[in-house]
């Protein structure tokens, strides 16, 4: 019987997530795809952490069993001494629901419903939740909290679903090209969002992108080649997203 995961105010280890071995297979025989070729990583509380890789590096594979949409096919995924790697649809989802914010390319908002009022979707179910309007204070939307997608720009509309990941207080965030869809200067105020909510909350935050320039953001800057880290370096100092050179 799999134990339930404790809350955020329980957390006392430097590390948010440890991962040992991770493999991801696809289909069988001939067809196989190795996604993951046993990957090692540790996420550390507070820290930002960008993943570069091509495409089909495998680096959204990662990302999905960091954060509980999948399960590795061998290997293990660990969260406050919480095995995530067992098919278990009720961790997971507990984990989901309590400890993680996602980020996607494209935002997923709800197109009848305000700002606020799709951030509320999370508030409303989370253990102990900020208000809408102080996430949408913190990624610079507190003028359109009362605004519809339709009456947004994209990299507004991606702002607030930052806004909604994080409304939840979680312990990870995880961000899959979260400016794949936008122009540089969209993107720099997504990234500065994304800046301020690490910084400010503490929040642990991985940011997976092809875009190179976006590693000099992060503490760690991971390479992603064919299912595995190919390097890990540490940057001295982070660059804020505006004074990136894009």
């Amino acid at each position: 019987m799999a134990h339930a995961i404790g809350k955020k105010s329980n957390i006392h280890m430097n590390e948010s997530l440890q991962a040992r071995g991770l493999t991801k297979v696809y289909g069988s025989g001939d067809v196989a795809v190795h996604a993951l070729r046993g990957v090692d990583l540790d996420l550390y509380q507070g820290e930002l952490v960008v993943l570069l890789g091509a495409s089909g590096s495998g680096k959204s594979t990662l990302l999905n069993i960091l954060g509980g949409l999948d399960v590795p096919t061998a290997g293990s995924v660990r969260f406050q001494d919480h095995d995530l790697s067992v098919d278990d649809d009720s961790v997971l989802t507990r984990y989901r629901r309590d400890h993680v914010g996602f980020v996607f390319q494209f935002y997923n908002l709800i197109p009848s419903l305000t700002a606020k009022e799709n951030v509320a979707l999370v508030t409303e179910i989370a253990p102990r939740p900020m208000t809408p309007a102080e996430a949408l204070a913190l990624v610079g939307l507190a003028e359109r909290v009362d605004h519809f997608p339709s009456q947004l720009s994209g990299g507004e509309q991606q702002r607030v679903a930052i806004a909604r990941a994080i409304a939840k207080q979680p312990d990870i965030l995880l961000c899959d090209e979260p400016t794949g869809a936008l122009d540089s200067q969209t993107g720099i105020l997504v990234l500065e969002a994304i800046d301020r909510v690490n910084r400010e909350l503490g929040t642990t935050t991985a940011v997976i992108t092809h875009n190179t320039v976006i590693g000099g953001m992060a503490d760690r800057v991971l390479h992603i080649a064919d299912g595995l880290i190919a390097s890990s370096e540490r940057n001295s100092d982070r660059v804020s997203p505006r004074d990136m050179a894009w």
